[in-house]
């Protein structure tokens, strides 16, 4: 099993476990400060209803995004990770 496999199983057994569904779940990527990085995680959480506020970092160097939208279970989350984990440079917290 790969690290990356290892950690989604992880946190899919983290969130059975710790939360009910349907959720409200809060997203947080750092990216760098980009129009086009940030419009390409927009469009991954389009058409969810999501709420996504973004806020600068003190040098403008980056950016931090905080999406707020609702899922239905841990693989809906798991799978916005990996398609934002695509965008180039982006940061998942």
């Amino acid at each position: 099993m790969s690290k990356e496999s290892e950690f989604y199983e992880k946190l899919r057994q983290s969130l059975l476990e710790t939360t009910e569904f349907p959720t409200k779940y809060m997203f947080k990527f750092i990216i760098p400060t980009d129009k086009e990085k940030s419009k390409m995680i927009e469009e991954i959480f389009d058409n969810l209803g999501a709420v996504i506020d973004s806020k600068p970092s003190k040098n403008g160097k980056y950016t931090s995004l905080t999406v707020l939208v609702n899922m239905k279970n841990p693989e809906e989350i798991i799978e916005k990770y990996k398609e934002v984990s695509k965008v180039e440079g982006v940061i998942s917290l």
